[in-house]
């Protein structure tokens, strides 16, 4: 159990503090795979962030986070993670015999959602990475184009909005919790992927 105890630190500050070391173990095992080496090897990164949407999907339909969050059913990249791997003419992957529950706990579902939105923010990275492959936001690499507000703004009203639920601090650590539950599932999935 992981707890960050600085007061004057956001609970965005804590979650990424707390999840370092899962997220720095995640980055590492997604670069091994020479993501950009070939656009075979860019489907399977787009196949594992289609498995973690795809997890995670039911999330954005809950009316009471969508109540908390700015514009959280807009945020949904799944549908533009599978227009991508057609384009990359790839089959969908099986579905997984284990998606979250849209009525998550609130705690939990924070948490699930920070690694998800974070994911936007790291993405514009990999955008420009995979213009090398012919790849942009209207073939392959949609899923990772920035916001049309920008990635920063469009993650600093995300964060604001997260950062502002009122919780308890055994709440906060179950947000955080379940962040570091979300890195090691999409973990799993890059495992299963670059098998």
């Amino acid at each position: 159990m992981i707890v960050i105890d600085t007061p004057q630190a956001t609970r965005s500050q804590r979650l990424k503090a707390a999840t370092r070391d899962s997220h720095g173990a995640l980055d590492k095992r997604i670069m091994a795979g020479d993501i950009f080496a070939s656009r075979d090897l860019f489907a399977k990164f787009v196949r594992v962030q289609f498995r973690f949407h795809r997890d995670i999907d039911a999330l954005y339909g809950n009316p009471a986070l969508d109540a908390l969050l700015p514009d959280l059913d807009e945020r949904r990249r799944l549908p533009l993670i599978a227009r991508d791997l057609a384009d990359l003419e790839q089959t969908l992957p099986l579905p997984a015999s284990t998606g979250l529950d849209g009525d998550l706990p609130l705690p939990a579902a924070l948490g699930w959602l920070y690694v998800a939105e974070g994911s936007n923010l790291g993405g514009t990275v990999l955008y420009k990475m995979a213009a090398r492959l012919g790849l942009d936001s209207d073939f392959g690499a949609r899923h990772l184009a920035a916001h049309p507000d920008g990635a920063a703004r469009h993650w600093r009203a995300f964060t604001a909005a997260l950062d502002g639920v009122a919780l308890t601090r055994a709440q906060e650590q179950q947000v955080i919790d379940a962040a570091d539950a979300a890195f090691r599932s999409v973990h799993g999935h890059v495992e299963e992927e670059f098998a």
